[in-house]
């Protein structure tokens, strides 16, 4: 046959004249092909129509260039890794995470090539026997081809449509011998791995490990392995999650398919099928760091532009995971604590139960698919209701049953005279919360919403970023979007200012009525009062500002001037057309955001300077190439925004407020060293705390997106501080006691510090002595005494 020779009138690489040994590769292949159909007694037909193929395999020419495969450049998805190196956000249309083969385990590939392709290293892109088996199939069901090797599948997936035909069979056989021909056999399987969909928009096995199983390709066990494997001929069908059973039944099939070909022991096949695969759910997002993520995603998009989504970008970001979870569980335990106080607004639905018991378990699933769970906050479905008793069925179809305290949040929604929207009853949509011992809690989803932010006050890394109470229900990040009043705790300013004015912290300020005309507010007329409605008369400074004294911080605003204040604040990154130079501004009147808050405060923290919050430490190609960096920033360069003297000194009025002020329970944190100014605003709208120790600052807002009223007994100092107290409780665990040493040019009075120049006589020493107290009701103490007196 070496001497058979073709008619002439191929060119650019098609069958000529000439022995066989010089035809092209594919003719090679498609004649013995035709060759081993003649043996096997395939009908004249059938062999006419291989010498059809042949013919018009002239195509081979034509076919396209493979650069798409030689330079392989999948898209890669943008990926945002924390501090301590986990990946706590994604974003792309696919989801990639390219592995080059050396990378990828042996297990993976033999599970694979079992199943796929086990004759891969032998052939060279076909394999005849099984070509010829689809082509017998296809000529009387195009739907019922197969036969494909890996490099067959490569050349389709990436160059060939979907359709079943034998024209596209054959297409598919010259792409196969065309790649072939110019990759080698590891380059054609890494494309593979890399570029393959399996489904739940995971494109590779890298990517796939993660979404289904949440670990690296080096993790993978042989059974977990073998399912992977099996994704790849229908990843619909064989989703484990999804089709659990049909999964399975492939997973056995592989496991067996590894075994026959000697990639693994027997001892190992049984390992594995013994194997309870744990699957993460698609909703698992284990550091809780939504907010972080889209914000980032926001200023790399406003860089990268499109290509933020496939370049495969990486960026490193300054969150630590641990802080981040903290913060997190804390803020959410704070408004959910809160919103148990609140009255009970009814179920969020009512679904009708079948009277059958045997599909009631089907008609839950279908209702609380429409209300799935909130993280620990879990949705149920009432069958029983008694004002002493609820029993409702989850959503992982387990029964609860809650009594006694577990009950007090819904009371009114379990009495017989409740409104019949509000009334808990047999197929109400209720939210459960399970306790530390395992008792449950019927509540409801917050209305009210909060934000957490914490950064290193050395250099402004942000540490942890809580946005809200729940990303998928709000994507408003409020610790960047929301400009709220911030109440009290921005009084500090207010001092910070005076100290430059001859205040000391044993300035004597009467805490006394006042009333303003409307030239003095800017609006109307203000009479102020203090949050509890008392006037404590003269105080000194440290405990003025211990208790929150708004009369004081007014005297003191109207002595060293709002204009001067209002300067004065922007020095620690305020907007003066935020603050307008009003009275008002003593009490917070103006709008800023926690992040905002959160740098203003480590300028008291880290003895003066103003660092800005920093959010990316670098940003990297796929490969590795640092395109972009954030130089450490040293204190010492930071710019400074006030003396030193003036931040030690408000380090020591601060920490009266965490001692004996409106914030002492922080106490129970056994630390000196920390320091902060609780902060409501006016008709209790919004509730803050701001505080800090040596290096580390955190804030934490709590409030309604449409301001209204807390309550009258909601406080900063009751809702706010008990956050922060829980995140630092575990950032400050282990950490030394650390506070600022006394700078030059301030003196020791007592157990006061002052600058030199305002020691005491030279500085402001009272104010607004001269207003007089208005009567004011007798304290109990007063009362008793009294009453003793009318006794005797």
């Amino acid at each position: 046959m070496d001497d058979m020779q073709r008619p002439s009138g191929g060119t650019n690489g098609g069958v000529g004249a000439g022995p066989i040994h010089s035809w092209p590769r594919w003719a090679r292949v498609l004649l013995r092909v035709g060759a081993w159909a003649a043996g096997l007694g395939v009908s004249a037909m059938l062999a006419a129509a291989t010498l059809v193929a042949i013919a018009l395999s002239v195509a081979y020419p034509n076919l396209p260039e493979i650069n798409g495969l030689s330079e392989y450049r999948p898209k890669l998805p943008l990926r945002i890794v924390s501090a301590d190196g986990h990946v706590i956000g994604e974003f792309g249309e696919e989801r990639r995470n390219f592995t080059p083969i050396g990378q990828i385990p042996k297990v993976l590939k033999d599970a694979v090539l079992a199943i796929e392709d086990a004759n891969f290293y032998e052939h060279s892109g076909v394999d005849y026997k099984g070509v010829l088996r689809a082509g017998i199939a296809s000529l009387s069901d195009f739907k019922s081809q197969g036969a494909s090797t890996i490099t067959m599948q490569l050349a389709r997936n990436f160059y060939l449509s979907s359709e079943k035909t034998f024209t596209r069979k054959i297409y598919e056989i010259l792409l196969a011998l065309k790649i072939e021909s110019q990759l080698t056999k590891e380059q054609i399987l890494e494309v593979y791995m890399n570029q393959i969909y399996l489904g739940q928009r995971a494109y590779g096995f890298a990517a796939a490990g993660e979404v289904y199983f949440g670990k690296a390709l080096t993790d993978l066990t042989v059974a977990e392995a073998a399912m992977l494997a099996g994704l790849p001929k229908a990843p619909s069908a064989y989703n484990p999650i999804a089709n659990p059973r049909r999964a399975r039944a492939r997973q056995l099939h592989i496991i067996e398919r590894m075994l026959d070909n000697g990639f693994i022991a027997t001892e190992q096949a049984e390992v594995a099928r013994q194997q309870t695969l744990r699957y993460r759910k698609g909703s698992d997002n284990p550091f809780h760091a939504q907010y972080v993520a889209e914000t980032v995603r926001q200023l790399v998009y406003a860089q990268y532009g499109e290509e933020t989504y496939s370049r495969g970008l990486i960026v490193h970001v300054t969150i630590d995971t641990g802080a981040q979870e903290v913060a997190y569980r804390a803020l959410r335990r704070g408004l959910l604590d809160y919103e148990r106080r609140q009255v009970y607004r009814g179920p969020e639905a009512f679904v009708d139960l079948p009277t059958d018991p045997k599909d009631l378990d089907v008609r839950i699933a279908e209702a609380l698919s429409d209300h799935p769970d909130n993280d620990e906050l879990k949705s149920a479905v009432v069958v029983e209701a008694s004002p002493k008793s609820v029993v409702a069925i989850l959503q992982n179809g387990e029964s609860i049953t809650i009594t006694g305290e577990g009950l007090r949040p819904v009371t009114s929604g379990l009495s017989p005279r409740a409104d019949t929207k509000k009334r808990i009853r047999p197929g109400a949509v209720v939210r459960a919360i399970k306790g530390p011992k395992g008792d449950w809690t019927l509540t409801q989803q917050p209305e009210v919403e909060g934000a957490f932010v914490s950064m290193n006050t050395n250099d402004g890394s942000i540490a942890a970023m809580v946005g809200g109470f729940d990303f998928d229900k709000s994507k408003f990040n409020h610790v960047t979007q929301a400009w709220r009043q911030p109440g009290s705790s921005f009084k500090p300013f207010i001092y910070s200012a005076a100290l430059e004015k001859g205040f000391t912290p044993q300035t004597v300020v009467n805490d006394a009525p006042l009333f303003f005309d409307a030239t003095a507010t800017g609006s109307q007329p203000w009479e102020p009062k203090n949050y509890d409605g008392k006037f404590d008369g003269p105080l000194p400074l440290r405990q003025a500002l211990a208790r929150s004294k708004n009369m004081v911080s007014i005297r003191i605003l109207q002595a060293i001037g709002p204009t001067y204040a209002q300067e004065w604040a922007t020095r620690f990154g305020f907007d003066a057309d935020r603050h307008p130079a009003f009275l008002t501004m003593a009490l917070g009147a103006g709008t800023t955001t926690p992040l905002q808050m959160a740098s203003a405060y480590s300028v008291f923290a880290n003895g003066g300077h103003r660092v800005a919050p920093a959010l990316i430490t670098r940003v990297t190609d796929a490969n590795g190439l640092v395109l972009k960096q954030t130089q450490a920033l040293e204190l010492d360069g930071a710019p400074r925004a006030v003396d030193e003297r003036n931040a030690f000194m408000m380090n020591q009025l601060l920490q009266e407020v965490t001692r004996s002020g409106t914030a002492a329970r922080a106490q129970s944190l056994r630390r000196p060293d920390i320091a902060g100014k609780t902060g409501t605003t006016n008709d209790s709208m919004d509730a803050w705390f701001a505080g800090f120790q040596r290096n580390l600052v955190a804030v934490v807002w709590i409030g309604y997106d449409n301001p209204r009223k807390l309550g009258d007994r909601e406080t900063g100092g009751g809702l706010a501080l008990p956050v922060w107290m829980e995140y630092m409780a575990y950032a400050l665990k282990g950490i030394p006691v650390q506070t600022l040493p006394p700078p030059p040019g301030v003196t020791l009075h007592g157990s006061d510090w002052m600058y030199e120049e305002f020691g005491p006589g030279a500085g402001v020493t009272s104010l607004g002595m001269e207003d007089p107290l208005p009567p004011q009701a007798p304290s109990e103490d007063e009362r008793k005494g009294i009453l003793d007196l009318f006794r005797r």
